[in-house]
Protein backbone atom coordinates (compact mmCIF):
# COMPACT_ATOMS: atom_id res chain seq x y z
CA UNK A 1 0.00 0.00 0.00
CA UNK A 2 1.44 3.36 -1.06
CA UNK A 3 1.71 5.86 1.81
CA UNK A 4 0.06 9.29 1.63
CA UNK A 5 1.94 12.56 1.52
CA UNK A 6 0.51 13.78 4.84
CA UNK A 7 2.23 11.00 6.79
CA UNK A 8 5.81 10.75 8.06
CA UNK A 9 7.35 7.32 8.63
CA UNK A 10 7.88 6.40 12.29
CA UNK A 11 11.55 5.54 11.64
CA UNK A 12 12.39 8.81 9.87
CA UNK A 13 15.26 10.74 11.44
CA UNK A 14 16.87 14.05 10.49
CA UNK A 15 20.44 14.60 11.64
CA UNK A 16 20.04 11.82 14.18
CA UNK A 17 16.75 12.95 15.76
CA UNK A 18 13.26 11.51 15.31
CA UNK A 19 10.40 13.81 14.28
CA UNK A 20 6.74 13.24 13.61
CA UNK A 21 4.60 15.32 11.25
CA UNK A 22 3.93 18.10 13.78
CA UNK A 23 7.49 18.19 15.12
CA UNK A 24 8.80 18.77 11.62
CA UNK A 25 7.03 22.11 11.42
CA UNK A 26 9.02 23.34 14.40
CA UNK A 27 12.21 22.01 12.86
CA UNK A 28 11.39 23.76 9.58
CA UNK A 29 10.78 27.10 11.32
CA UNK A 30 14.05 26.70 13.21
CA UNK A 31 16.00 25.97 10.03
CA UNK A 32 14.53 29.00 8.27
CA UNK A 33 15.19 31.29 11.22
CA UNK A 34 18.55 30.08 12.47
CA UNK A 35 20.06 27.78 9.84
CA UNK A 36 22.75 28.31 7.26
CA UNK A 37 21.61 29.26 3.76
CA UNK A 38 21.29 25.66 2.54
CA UNK A 39 19.38 24.75 5.71
CA UNK A 40 17.00 27.68 5.19
CA UNK A 41 16.21 26.31 1.73
CA UNK A 42 15.46 22.91 3.26
CA UNK A 43 13.36 24.52 5.98
CA UNK A 44 11.27 26.39 3.42
CA UNK A 45 10.68 23.19 1.46
CA UNK A 46 9.59 21.36 4.62
CA UNK A 47 7.11 24.16 5.35
CA UNK A 48 5.75 23.80 1.82
CA UNK A 49 5.55 20.02 2.22
CA UNK A 50 3.68 20.30 5.51
CA UNK A 51 1.13 22.93 4.42
CA UNK A 52 -2.47 22.21 3.32
CA UNK A 53 -1.78 22.22 -0.40
CA UNK A 54 -1.45 18.99 -2.37
CA UNK A 55 1.40 20.31 -4.52
CA UNK A 56 4.75 22.08 -4.30
CA UNK A 57 6.35 24.58 -6.64
CA UNK A 58 9.71 23.42 -7.97
CA UNK A 59 12.26 25.15 -10.19
CA UNK A 60 13.64 23.56 -13.33
CA UNK A 61 17.42 23.68 -13.64
CA UNK A 62 17.61 26.12 -16.57
CA UNK A 63 20.38 24.22 -18.36
CA UNK A 64 18.54 24.18 -21.70
CA UNK A 65 16.34 27.26 -21.28
CA UNK A 66 15.12 29.77 -18.77
CA UNK A 67 14.47 28.33 -15.30
CA UNK A 68 10.77 28.08 -14.52
CA UNK A 69 8.59 27.00 -11.64
CA UNK A 70 6.23 24.08 -12.13
CA UNK A 71 3.66 22.45 -9.87
CA UNK A 72 4.30 18.90 -8.77
CA UNK A 73 1.74 16.92 -6.83
CA UNK A 74 3.01 15.79 -3.44
CA UNK A 75 1.53 12.34 -3.99
CA UNK A 76 3.55 12.04 -7.22
CA UNK A 77 6.69 12.73 -5.18
CA UNK A 78 5.64 10.01 -2.73
CA UNK A 79 5.05 7.60 -5.63
CA UNK A 80 8.51 8.37 -7.02
CA UNK A 81 10.06 7.76 -3.59
CA UNK A 82 8.42 4.35 -3.29
CA UNK A 83 9.49 3.38 -6.83
CA UNK A 84 13.08 4.34 -6.04
CA UNK A 85 12.94 2.52 -2.71
CA UNK A 86 11.69 -0.62 -4.44
CA UNK A 87 14.39 -0.51 -7.12
CA UNK A 88 17.28 -0.08 -4.66
CA UNK A 89 15.80 -2.15 -1.85
CA UNK A 90 15.78 0.72 0.64
CA UNK A 91 14.44 -0.24 4.08
CA UNK A 92 13.20 1.76 7.10
CA UNK A 93 16.04 2.66 9.45
CA UNK A 94 18.71 2.74 6.76
CA UNK A 95 21.00 5.77 6.66
CA UNK A 96 21.14 8.32 3.84
CA UNK A 97 23.32 11.34 3.10
CA UNK A 98 21.86 14.56 1.61
CA UNK A 99 24.42 16.90 0.00
CA UNK A 100 22.43 18.37 -2.91
CA UNK A 101 20.90 21.87 -3.25
CA UNK A 102 17.42 21.79 -1.72
CA UNK A 103 15.80 24.15 -4.22
CA UNK A 104 15.86 21.63 -7.09
CA UNK A 105 13.91 18.42 -7.53
CA UNK A 106 16.82 16.07 -6.74
CA UNK A 107 17.43 17.74 -3.39
CA UNK A 108 13.74 17.84 -2.54
CA UNK A 109 13.34 14.16 -3.38
CA UNK A 110 16.10 13.10 -0.99
CA UNK A 111 14.05 14.65 1.81
CA UNK A 112 10.78 13.10 0.63
CA UNK A 113 12.37 9.65 0.30
CA UNK A 114 13.63 9.86 3.85
CA UNK A 115 10.27 10.97 5.27
CA UNK A 116 8.25 8.41 3.31
CA UNK A 117 10.61 5.40 3.44
CA UNK A 118 11.74 5.95 7.03
CA UNK A 119 15.40 6.70 6.33
CA UNK A 120 17.80 8.32 8.79
CA UNK A 121 18.94 11.38 6.81
CA UNK A 122 22.05 13.45 7.52
CA UNK A 123 22.30 16.92 5.96
CA UNK A 124 25.59 18.22 4.54
CA UNK A 125 26.27 21.54 2.76
CA UNK A 126 25.75 21.19 -1.03
CA UNK A 127 29.33 22.11 -1.91
CA UNK A 128 31.38 20.79 -4.84
CA UNK A 129 33.51 18.93 -2.29
CA UNK A 130 30.86 17.47 0.05
CA UNK A 131 31.78 17.72 3.72
CA UNK A 132 30.60 14.63 5.57
CA UNK A 133 31.86 11.96 7.94
CA UNK A 134 33.27 9.51 5.42
CA UNK A 135 33.85 6.90 8.14
CA UNK A 136 30.11 6.72 8.88
CA UNK A 137 28.23 4.03 6.97
CA UNK A 138 25.52 5.24 4.59
CA UNK A 139 23.16 3.03 2.64
CA UNK A 140 22.14 5.66 0.10
CA UNK A 141 23.41 8.98 -1.25
CA UNK A 142 22.94 11.23 -4.30
CA UNK A 143 25.52 13.53 -5.88
CA UNK A 144 26.18 15.49 -9.06
CA UNK A 145 29.15 14.33 -11.20
CA UNK A 146 31.51 17.04 -9.89
CA UNK A 147 30.79 16.06 -6.29
CA UNK A 148 31.37 12.42 -7.15
CA UNK A 149 34.66 13.23 -8.87
CA UNK A 150 35.80 15.17 -5.80
CA UNK A 151 34.78 12.36 -3.41
CA UNK A 152 36.36 9.32 -5.06
CA UNK A 153 38.65 8.59 -2.12
CA UNK A 154 35.83 9.01 0.44
CA UNK A 155 33.21 6.51 -0.74
CA UNK A 156 34.30 3.38 1.12
CA UNK A 157 31.38 3.50 3.54
CA UNK A 158 28.58 4.36 1.09
CA UNK A 159 26.66 1.34 -0.19
CA UNK A 160 24.63 2.82 -3.07
CA UNK A 161 25.19 6.20 -4.71
CA UNK A 162 23.16 7.75 -7.51
CA UNK A 163 24.61 10.51 -9.67
CA UNK A 164 22.63 12.88 -11.87
CA UNK A 165 22.12 16.46 -12.98
CA UNK A 166 24.59 16.05 -15.85
CA UNK A 167 25.99 13.17 -17.86
CA UNK A 168 28.81 11.08 -16.43
CA UNK A 169 31.92 11.21 -18.60
CA UNK A 170 33.68 8.03 -19.68
CA UNK A 171 36.75 9.27 -17.78
CA UNK A 172 34.81 9.58 -14.54
CA UNK A 173 33.14 6.21 -15.08
CA UNK A 174 36.54 4.58 -15.57
CA UNK A 175 37.68 6.00 -12.23
CA UNK A 176 34.73 4.35 -10.44
CA UNK A 177 35.69 0.77 -11.13
CA UNK A 178 37.70 0.27 -7.92
CA UNK A 179 35.30 2.23 -5.71
CA UNK A 180 33.46 0.18 -3.06
CA UNK A 181 30.14 2.02 -3.49
CA UNK A 182 27.82 0.75 -6.22
CA UNK A 183 27.14 3.77 -8.38
CA UNK A 184 24.24 4.42 -10.74
CA UNK A 185 23.76 7.24 -13.24
CA UNK A 186 20.19 8.52 -13.23
CA UNK A 187 17.98 9.86 -16.00
CA UNK A 188 15.12 12.20 -15.27
CA UNK A 189 13.96 15.79 -14.99
CA UNK A 190 11.77 17.99 -12.88
CA UNK A 191 8.74 17.08 -15.01
CA UNK A 192 9.22 13.37 -14.22
CA UNK A 193 9.69 14.02 -10.48
CA UNK A 194 13.41 13.19 -10.47
CA UNK A 195 14.71 10.02 -12.13
CA UNK A 196 12.69 7.48 -14.07
CA UNK A 197 15.63 5.30 -15.13
CA UNK A 198 19.08 4.32 -13.85
CA UNK A 199 22.27 2.88 -15.36
CA UNK A 200 24.83 0.99 -13.28
CA UNK A 201 28.34 2.41 -13.72
CA UNK A 202 30.59 0.01 -11.81
CA UNK A 203 30.76 -3.56 -10.50
CA UNK A 204 29.38 -4.80 -13.84
CA UNK A 205 32.37 -6.84 -15.13
CA UNK A 206 32.95 -4.51 -18.10
CA UNK A 207 29.53 -5.29 -19.53
CA UNK A 208 27.62 -2.63 -21.43
CA UNK A 209 24.91 -1.15 -19.25
CA UNK A 210 21.81 0.67 -20.44
CA UNK A 211 19.36 2.94 -18.69
CA UNK A 212 16.73 0.72 -17.07
CA UNK A 213 13.33 2.20 -16.24
CA UNK A 214 11.71 1.95 -12.82
CA UNK A 215 8.51 -0.02 -12.37
CA UNK A 216 5.13 1.22 -13.64
CA UNK A 217 6.80 3.27 -16.39
CA UNK A 218 6.72 2.70 -20.14
CA UNK A 219 8.87 4.31 -22.82
CA UNK A 220 8.67 4.89 -26.56
CA UNK A 221 10.17 7.02 -29.34
CA UNK A 222 8.40 9.79 -31.22
CA UNK A 223 8.88 10.55 -34.93
CA UNK A 224 12.05 12.54 -34.13
CA UNK A 225 13.56 9.56 -32.37
CA UNK A 226 13.12 11.26 -28.98
CA UNK A 227 12.18 9.54 -25.73
CA UNK A 228 8.56 9.65 -24.59
CA UNK A 229 7.94 8.71 -20.97
CA UNK A 230 4.55 7.43 -19.83
CA UNK A 231 4.52 7.34 -16.02
CA UNK A 232 0.94 7.70 -14.74
CA UNK A 233 2.06 7.73 -11.10
CA UNK A 234 4.41 10.65 -11.75
CA UNK A 235 2.69 12.73 -14.41
CA UNK A 236 -0.88 12.94 -15.64
CA UNK A 237 0.28 13.18 -19.26
CA UNK A 238 3.17 11.51 -21.10
CA UNK A 239 6.38 13.55 -20.99
CA UNK A 240 7.84 14.19 -24.45
CA UNK A 241 11.56 14.85 -24.16
CA UNK A 242 14.15 16.24 -26.57
CA UNK A 243 16.54 13.37 -25.90
CA UNK A 244 17.25 11.24 -28.96
CA UNK A 245 17.57 7.63 -27.85
CA UNK A 246 18.32 4.11 -28.98
CA UNK A 247 15.46 1.98 -27.69
CA UNK A 248 17.29 -1.19 -26.64
CA UNK A 249 14.20 -2.97 -25.29
CA UNK A 250 10.81 -2.21 -23.74
CA UNK A 251 12.58 -1.31 -20.52
CA UNK A 252 16.06 -0.15 -21.60
CA UNK A 253 17.48 2.71 -23.65
CA UNK A 254 20.67 4.59 -24.47
CA UNK A 255 20.89 8.35 -24.91
CA UNK A 256 22.36 9.50 -28.22
CA UNK A 257 22.06 13.25 -27.68
CA UNK A 258 19.78 16.26 -27.45
CA UNK A 259 17.57 16.89 -30.48
CA UNK A 260 17.97 20.65 -30.01
CA UNK A 261 21.78 20.25 -30.02
CA UNK A 262 21.85 18.25 -33.27
CA UNK A 263 24.13 19.69 -35.96
CA UNK A 264 23.38 19.30 -39.68
CA UNK A 265 26.76 19.76 -41.35
CA UNK A 266 26.73 19.22 -45.11
CA UNK A 267 23.70 16.96 -44.75
CA UNK A 268 25.34 14.82 -42.04
CA UNK A 269 23.49 14.76 -38.71
CA UNK A 270 25.91 15.05 -35.81
CA UNK A 271 25.28 14.91 -32.07
CA UNK A 272 27.66 16.98 -29.91
CA UNK A 273 27.37 14.48 -27.06
CA UNK A 274 28.82 11.67 -29.21
CA UNK A 275 31.71 13.85 -30.36
CA UNK A 276 32.37 14.94 -26.79
CA UNK A 277 32.55 11.31 -25.67
CA UNK A 278 35.33 10.67 -28.19
CA UNK A 279 37.30 13.68 -26.92
CA UNK A 280 36.88 13.23 -23.17
CA UNK A 281 40.14 11.35 -22.68
CA UNK A 282 42.06 13.77 -24.93
CA UNK A 283 41.16 17.19 -23.47
CA UNK A 284 41.90 17.95 -19.82
CA UNK A 285 39.93 21.21 -19.61
CA UNK A 286 36.14 21.36 -19.52
CA UNK A 287 34.76 21.69 -23.05
CA UNK A 288 31.71 21.22 -25.21
CA UNK A 289 30.83 20.91 -28.89
CA UNK A 290 28.45 23.36 -30.58
CA UNK A 291 27.84 24.78 -34.06
CA UNK A 292 27.83 27.96 -36.11
CA UNK A 293 26.20 28.90 -39.40
CA UNK A 294 28.36 28.13 -42.45
CA UNK A 295 27.80 29.20 -46.05
CA UNK A 296 28.96 25.90 -47.54
CA UNK A 297 27.96 23.34 -44.90
CA UNK A 298 24.86 24.98 -43.43
CA UNK A 299 26.31 24.39 -39.97
CA UNK A 300 29.90 23.78 -38.90
CA UNK A 301 31.16 22.08 -35.77
CA UNK A 302 32.95 24.26 -33.20
CA UNK A 303 34.75 23.41 -29.97
CA UNK A 304 34.54 25.63 -26.88
CA UNK A 305 37.06 25.03 -24.09
CA UNK A 306 37.27 26.49 -20.61
CA UNK A 307 40.79 27.86 -20.86
CA UNK A 308 42.85 31.02 -21.30
CA UNK A 309 44.05 29.78 -24.70
CA UNK A 310 42.64 27.73 -27.56
CA UNK A 311 45.84 25.84 -28.31
CA UNK A 312 45.29 22.13 -28.89
CA UNK A 313 47.37 19.55 -30.73
CA UNK A 314 45.63 18.46 -33.94
CA UNK A 315 46.22 14.82 -32.90
CA UNK A 316 43.47 15.37 -30.30
CA UNK A 317 40.98 14.98 -33.16
CA UNK A 318 42.43 11.79 -34.69
CA UNK A 319 39.52 9.68 -33.41
CA UNK A 320 36.89 11.90 -35.06
CA UNK A 321 35.23 11.39 -38.42
CA UNK A 322 35.73 14.04 -41.11
CA UNK A 323 32.58 16.04 -40.42
CA UNK A 324 33.04 15.79 -36.63
CA UNK A 325 36.36 17.69 -36.55
CA UNK A 326 35.80 21.22 -35.19
CA UNK A 327 36.34 23.96 -37.76
CA UNK A 328 36.96 26.58 -35.04
CA UNK A 329 38.20 26.36 -31.44
CA UNK A 330 37.03 29.05 -29.03
CA UNK A 331 38.21 29.55 -25.47
CA UNK A 332 36.66 31.30 -22.48
CA UNK A 333 38.16 31.53 -18.97
CA UNK A 334 34.93 30.45 -17.25
CA UNK A 335 31.79 28.77 -18.59
CA UNK A 336 28.40 30.28 -17.81
CA UNK A 337 26.61 27.95 -15.39
CA UNK A 338 23.25 27.52 -13.74
CA UNK A 339 22.92 27.89 -9.96
CA UNK A 340 23.50 24.14 -9.53
CA UNK A 341 26.58 23.97 -11.76
CA UNK A 342 25.21 22.91 -15.15
CA UNK A 343 26.93 24.46 -18.17
CA UNK A 344 24.71 26.86 -20.11
CA UNK A 345 25.98 26.21 -23.62
CA UNK A 346 24.08 28.90 -25.49
CA UNK A 347 24.86 31.64 -22.97
CA UNK A 348 28.52 30.65 -22.91
CA UNK A 349 28.66 30.87 -26.72
CA UNK A 350 26.87 34.22 -26.67
CA UNK A 351 29.41 35.58 -24.16
CA UNK A 352 32.26 34.49 -26.45
CA UNK A 353 30.69 36.25 -29.44
CA UNK A 354 29.70 39.41 -27.54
Amino acid sequence: MTPKFDKVHLKFKLNGSSFDYDDLKEVAYSLVKEGEVYEQVIGNFLLDWLDDRDYVLTKTSGSTGLPKSIRIKKQEMVNSSVMTGDFFGLEPGQKALHCLPGQYIAGKMMLVRAMILGLELDLAPPTTIPSYDHYKAYDFCAMIPLQLKNSLNRLDHIKTLIVGGASVSSTLQASLQDVNATIFETYGMTETVSHIAVRQLNHIDNKTSHFEILRDISIAKDDRGCLVVDAPQLSKNPVITNDVIDLVSKSEFDIIGRYDNMINSGGVKLFPELIEAKLQSKITQRFFIASEKDAALGEKVILIIESKTNDLEHSVFDSLDKFEVPKIIYNIPKFVETANGKIQRQKTYEEIKA
